[in-house]
């Protein structure tokens, strides 16, 4: 019996495909929304809140650790009490939240409840890639992944967009005041749309304490370890790209907060269409291949990012660079995610936890060293793209040949 099948066999799961896609691609973009929403606001918080590039961009680290350890905790606990009900706190949670960062008088106090926030939005992300590895797996698995791209594609497309024209009418208080409502938004979706995918029958019952064993398996796979660490210095180059790009953009090149937020977009817009084409090699190309060229794309690119950035070659020549290695994260993310998840079906929550905290964790601490260089040169930017893409393509290079299946 498929993965679908036994769903349906449960009464468990989503009705439709389509629904599926839209109810937990909703809820895996909340981390891009929680991240790309007030980028274009940036500077202006820097003046407002009377700090620098470095303290606004600590609040962008925090709400990264947020979802990081966030993830490590909700994983584990969907396993032993079910998907749903950790759902519904967490994003009823990041709706409070949310609307208190919108009340931070001061860039320590947002640090700390951006924090809180990315614990919260962080139920979203790690127990929709266990829902999706609940209900399917093998190339169904990664088409699913590549569909969700789909909207998590289009979250850094009008995420920054929409914080842009916010930033017309509003200031960066308001943009927090949207986030509340699109969790609220999701608060419903995860009422409405999604039910619970992992009956009772399949939950731990070992206690708390067997997740550590669980923990210490996932650390001695190999291939688990590999694709793990693949993912997360690639995550630590987009990461960089994310929180360094509006600063770049605007100060060092001297756009305005509307041209940035349709460059950002322009990238999405990228990896919305080249996930799909993942999508549709998926079962037709094996992963590992895709995987492999998409990797070696991004590095050669980021390479090329950091001899643009020094040779002083147009801003036009950074930002093909860019959209190619946005590009090719469309076929990285999705591809890594499924076949790590994919050795581990009995165990989703938590290996979706450790994918997801290493991911966030590597970010979290790629993102302050992009300020290293100032404020006033991209070099910090592309210099950590280039190290978190070439780290990936390397760490997969040398993982290839011991891709044993792992049920556990």
């Amino acid at each position: 019996m498929s993965g679908a099948d036994d769903a349906k066999a449960h009464g468990r799961g989503p009705r439709t495909g389509a629904v599926l896609v839209i109810g937990l691609g909703a809820l895996t973009a909340v981390g891009p929304l929680s991240i790309d929403m007030y980028l274009p606001a940036f500077p202006e918080m820097a003046g407002e809140l009377r700090t620098g590039a470095a303290q606004i961009q600590l609040t962008l680290t925090a709400c990264l650790v947020g979802l990081a350890l966030g993830q490590l905790v909700l994983g584990p606990l969907s396993d032993a009490i079910g998907r749903r009900n950790p759902l519904l706190v967490g994003t009823a949670a990041y709706t409070v939240i949310s609307l208190l960062c919108a009340a931070a008088p001061n860039a320590e106090a947002l640090a700390g409840l951006r924090f809180l926030q990315g614990v919260a939005g962080a139920a979203g992300m790690v127990i929709s890639r266990a829902m999706v590895r609940d209900i399917y797996s093998g190339p169904a698995a990664t088409r699913l992944f590549s569909r969700l791209m789909l909207i998590i594609g289009l979250a850094p497309i009008l995420a920054p967009v929409f914080g842009g024209q916010l930033m017309l009418v509003t200031s960066w208080r308001g943009i927090f005041v949207t986030l509340a409502i699109l969790g609220a938004g999701l608060f419903a979706v995860a009422w409405f749309v999604l039910r619970e995918s992992l009956p009772p029958e399949k939950r731990r019952t070992d206690g708390p304490l067997a997740v550590i064993g669980v923990f210490a398996r996932l650390f001695r796979d190999r291939v688990f370890l590999a694709l793990m660490l693949t993912q997360g210095l690639a995550s630590a180059g987009l990461f960089g790209y994310v929180s360094g790009f509006s600063f770049v953009a605007q100060n060092v090149y001297d756009t305005s907060a509307q041209t940035f937020s349709l460059l950002f977009g322009l990238n999405g817009i990228g990896m919305v269409v080249f996930s799909q084409v993942n999508a549709y090699l998926a079962g037709r190309v094996t992963e590992r291949v895709v995987l492999m060229g998409a990797l070696s794309v991004a590095a050669v690119a980021s390479v090329g990012l950091v001899v643009a950035t020094l040779a002083g070659l147009p801003f036009a020549v950074t930002c093909v660079l860019l959209f190619v290695i946005m590009c090719s994260m469309s076929f990285s993310m999705p591809t890594t995610t499924s076949l790590a998840l994919g050795r581990y079906p009995l165990n989703a929550g938590s290996a979706s936890a450790l994918l997801g905290t290493v991911q966030f964790l590597v970010g979290a601490s790629a993102s302050p060293l992009v300020g290293l260089a100032g404020e006033d040169s991209a070099l910090g930017m592309v210099t950590v793209i280039m190290a978190g893409l070439v780290g990936a393509f390397l760490v997969n290079l040398m993982a290839r040949g011991s891709d044993g299946a792992a049920s556990r």
